[in-house]
């Protein structure tokens, strides 16, 4: 990852609630409130006792960042996934956060944990060398949910406390945001640019990345020009093309290669990204002559996107007999 001069930053999570019921029927969460998504099913959450928040969950993220994992593995940095209604989220969600404990209630203190993690990681690796950055919502578009206000008030902390960076983002599995939520966003293609705009002036020495629909280099350069980020972030667009953030920066091509996929059908894209991943990981780069493309599937040709849906369908129809028989069903498919 690093042969080249990039930074490799390890993002470390835990699912909670979100974690499918046939990898853990009763998964840790803040509370005991049940996830009910479109296309998987979560078995009813355990909520973590006081002291557990701190031997299951501080200790463990600190334990990753440390000890046999990030920093003594040769990374740069970690981040700190607290966005799209995974664990740390949950805490600081009031849609999933019902306690009555230091951990619950005001936005301090849902916002608690996240800093007490940065602060033991920064007591297990005082090196200012070692980055520390955050995955966080911007909004989650839900009754009872994270609000810009709520949004703004932890950025604000994550500033005073001394992350390195804070990259934005929005959503959670109830409701799935990674798509156009409003009309004045479709032009500058960020989904949540709007909102990151009111939250960027709480950052002065923390870095801001921004993510989440960005496809075009002149968007890009536009949410740069405008201080409404001073990253980008990208996700499916690298897993179509790698080298894709070297191309822009050449300034090689204009935009991401647009795929054939009905831009509606978030998790069938969702699905084709993971597809594609492990496509890249079959053959190193050395081994493929240098061929960073080496068996990723080109989804901007339509009939070739059109036979991944038929093998998605497949896909999911194994999975639900691999549950009916009790199996463990595979997590991507194997697309050729």
């Amino acid at each position: 990852m690093k042969q080249d001069g990039s930074l490799a930053v390890m993002q470390l999570s835990n699912a909670g609630r979100q974690t499918p019921i046939y990898v853990n029927p009763s998964p840790w969460s803040a509370s005991d409130i049940q996830l009910h998504a479109k296309d998987f099913l979560c078995g009813k959450p355990i909520p973590l006792t006081t002291e557990q928040v701190k031997t299951e969950v501080i200790d463990r993220f600190v334990y990753a960042a440390t000890a046999r994992y990030a920093y003594d593995c040769g990374f740069d940095g970690i981040q700190l996934h607290g966005a799209h209604g995974y664990l740390l989220s949950q805490f600081t969600s009031p849609t999933t956060n019902k306690r009555t404990d230091k951990y619950g209630g005001s936005v301090e203190n849902r916002n608690r944990l996240i800093l007490e993690i940065y602060d033991e990681i920064r007591k297990a690796i005082p090196s200012r060398d070692f980055l520390i950055g955050l995955k966080t919502n911007s909004v989650e578009f839900q009754a009872e949910g994270t609000t810009l206000e709520d949004a703004k008030k932890m950025c604000e902390a994550y500033e005073k406390r001394g992350f390195d960076f804070v990259e934005l983002s929005g959503g959670n599995a109830e409701k799935f945001l990674f798509a156009h939520e409003r009309e004045s966003t479709k032009k500058r293609e960020a989904f949540f640019a709007e909102f990151a705009e009111q939250i960027r002036p709480v950052f002065k020495n923390t870095v801001v990345y921004l993510t989440g629909g960005f496809r075009t280099v002149g968007a890009m350069v536009d949410a740069i020009q405008r201080n409404t980020t001073q990253g980008i972030g990208l996700r499916r667009p690298v897993t179509a093309e790698p080298d894709l953030p070297k191309k822009i920066l050449s300034g090689s091509v204009p935009s991401a290669v647009h795929d054939a996929f009905n831009p509606n059908e978030m998790s069938l894209t969702l699905i084709a990204s993971g597809a594609q991943i492990q496509q890249m990981g079959r053959n190193s780069l050395r081994s493929s002559g240098g061929n960073i493309m080496d068996q990723i599937s080109d989804f901007s040709d339509a009939k070739l996107a059109e036979k991944f849906g038929e093998a998605l369908v497949d896909f999911m129809v194994q999975m639900q007999k691999d549950l009916s028989e009790g199996k463990v069903p595979k997590a991507t498919i194997v697309f050729n």
